[in-house]
């Protein structure tokens, strides 16, 4: 019986611990080919370089004061 209540708890702290964890962020991202700009998370290739960013949204308008 004890075994189990430790193994929940283990299971509960993990779990509290990826919960506290932020959502990524979003980047603003040129291309070297034709400057065209794209909001992502990720680059979109070795043809891009990131421009501007974190944003907290997918349109890259908000900006985030975090990283």
């Amino acid at each position: 019986m004890n075994m189990t209540k430790l193994i929940a708890a283990l299971f509960l702290i993990l779990l509290a611990s990826h919960a506290a964890a932020n959502p990524a962020a979003w980047y603003q991202w040129r291309s070297k080919l034709n400057g065209d700009l794209v909001c992502r998370q990720t680059s979109p290739g070795p043809g891009w370089e990131k421009t501007t960013g974190p944003y907290h949204d997918s349109h890259c308008e908000h900006l985030a004061r975090y990283q």
